[in-house]
């Protein structure tokens, strides 16, 4: 019998992941159908416990629902990546309730690490933006060892309510973590800076950031994709090696594929696919 899984968003048109999960149970020989559901703003958890109902075994959660399905009511307990970022992008429908599940660090991460070659150990690290994006991917960059995070918003007090949810670092020995506001980051330079804003969606937005921060041969990961943003082009300027969110977006779902299905399956023919689409 065929398992059931959807994304759900709104909008969701736009969205990949009906391809991704295609692609990834056509490799892995895996028996299962997945949709794109258009959730009413006012409606997402009738539409989840609707899926519930039909026998759905699990669900993505795309903007603007992840904070939702983080409240949802469920007996079982939080996953613990799960718990700061106060977000929620994979549910799994089990017999004892609902779990809970973020994997969009751990396909950050990934794509960094593994498909830009990219190590953050010991890197000095700028993760701009204290928003849902950026709460999701905090304890997985952390996990990674870089020797310096520096957490950068607009407005000083979210980045710092951010840095003090790892406060005291003893999970993190290695790594300083510093709170700035934007016009902090002058005479500062990284490694890896990582936009989590939305600040790009139109062509005349751009982040308040100086040229300074691109530090000679660093990554510029821009965690949209589909699109060169202000910061991408800013970041080409500079010198520096500039890649989009699309293998995050890969990266995260081969994560929830394997949540649900326990196996894990390849990510690069999947992101080759979707480069050539674009």
């Amino acid at each position: 019998m065929t398992d059931k899984y959807a994304v759900i968003g709104n909008p969701i048109a736009h969205s990949k992941s009906p391809q991704i999960h295609t692609a990834f149970a056509k490799q892995t020989d895996q028996d299962i159908s997945y949709e794109a559901i258009l959730a009413p703003l006012d409606g997402f958890e009738a539409i989840v416990r609707d899926l519930i109902k039909k026998g759905y075994k699990g669900a993505n959660v795309t903007v603007p629902f992840k904070v939702e399905a983080f409240k949802l009511w469920s007996k079982v307990d939080f996953k613990s990546n799960v718990v700061d970022a106060g977000a929620v992008n994979t549910l799994t429908f089990s017999d004892e309730g609902i779990i809970k599940d973020n994997t969009d660090g751990v396909g950050l991460v990934r794509d960094i690490q593994g498909n830009q070659n990219y190590q953050i150990a010991n890197k000095r690290v700028l993760l701009i933006g204290a928003g849902g994006a950026a709460e999701g991917v905090l304890h997985p960059v952390l996990e990674g060892e870089p020797s310096l995070l520096v957490l950068a918003n607009r407005t000083f007090e979210k980045a710092l309510a951010m840095q003090k949810k790892v406060e005291p670092y003893e999970e993190y020995p290695i790594t300083t973590v510093s709170a700035r506001a934007f016009n902090d980051l002058e005479n500062q330079s990284f490694d890896i800076i990582i936009n989590a804003t939305s600040i790009g969606l139109k062509k005349d937005e751009a982040l308040p950031i100086p040229n300074s921060i691109f530090a000679e041969n660093c990554l510029a990961y821009d965690m949209m994709y589909g699109r060169e943003t202000p910061f991408m082009a800013q970041a080409r300027t500079a010198g520096a090696q500039v890649s989009d969110g699309l293998g995050m977006l890969v990266e995260q779902a081969a994560e929830a594929f394997y949540i649900w299905r326990h196996v894990h399956p390849e990510t690069a023919p999947v992101i080759e696919m979707l480069r050539k689409a674009n």
